[in-house]
């Protein structure tokens, strides 16, 4: 996939540096960076337990970090509350899903635009995403419990898109769904990438990642191991992390 192009000498949109995240005593991320320029699509990867999902709730404020800094815009975000990052532009679609189920899909929506205060902006977002995910347009007034999974995860996407982010966090996005809605979320994330939005995306479906992502970061352990464009990232510092081995290992 080709790289959007970049501006030279631009500041990139993201920049986390030298993020170090413990629970406890047990510390799940060490001196972690990364850079995300605008537009760009960027996926981590890595084991279960490799410190992807603590890196994506820090960045969106759920996680408080033992040091380091992030960065939205050239602007520091570290520590600020989760409703304090979504207004600066940054928006998480959690690992789960997690949609309110007691809610109707159209109420769910609503709740992502919360933090703004444009009433006639949010009404044609609103119309706009039914436009981009029919099936919620079509079932708008159903309790988004009643929806499967595949339908829950659109729903999860566009309640994010709602705030109008910069940037957009997608934490495991095909987990758990058949794969004929595997094939239609990563359509639009596909989409959204066409529409310019910038992402960063945890997803163990490796090979879907690095065909729609710009670069990508390996974590193991809660290290980055490896990093480089989704293109020519080599498949064997991939192999070696999924089976517990450092990226300087050999075979």
């Amino acid at each position: 996939m080709q790289s959007v192009p970049k501006h030279e000498g631009a500041a990139p949109l993201l920049s986390v540096d030298e993020l170090s995240v413990s629970y406890g005593p047990i510390r799940a991320l060490h001196e972690v960076t990364i850079r995300i320029d605008r537009g760009e699509v960027v996926t981590v990867l890595g084991p279960n337990g490799a410190g992807k999902t603590t890196l994506l709730r820090t960045i969106a404020g759920a996680l408080r970090p033992h040091t380091g800094s992030v960065s939205l815009g050239g602007e520091p975000i570290t520590g600020l509350a989760p409703e304090d990052v979504v207004r600066r532009g940054v928006a998480l679609v959690p690992e789960g899903r997690r949609v309110f189920p007691a809610l109707s899909v159209e109420e769910n929506l609503l709740v992502g635009g919360i933090t703004r205060r444009d009433a006639e902006g949010l009404q044609a977002d609103l119309q706009r995403l039914f436009a981009m995910f029919p099936i919620l347009g079509e079932r708008r007034g159903q309790a988004a419990g009643t929806l499967s999974g595949g339908e829950q995860q659109q729903l999860a996407i566009a309640r994010a898109l709602m705030s109008r982010p910069s940037l957009l966090l997608l934490d495991e996005p095909s987990l758990g769904l058949a794969p004929i809605a595997v094939g239609r979320i990563f359509a639009l994330i596909s989409e959204l990438r066409e529409q310019g939005e910038t992402m960063l995306l945890v997803e163990q479906n490796v090979h879907r990642a690095l065909e729609i992502a710009d670069r990508a970061y390996v974590l193991s352990v809660g290290r980055v191991v490896s990093e480089g464009p989704a293109a020519d990232l080599a498949r064997g510092d991939i192999e070696r992390t999924y089976l517990g081995l450092s990226a300087t290992e050999g075979a």
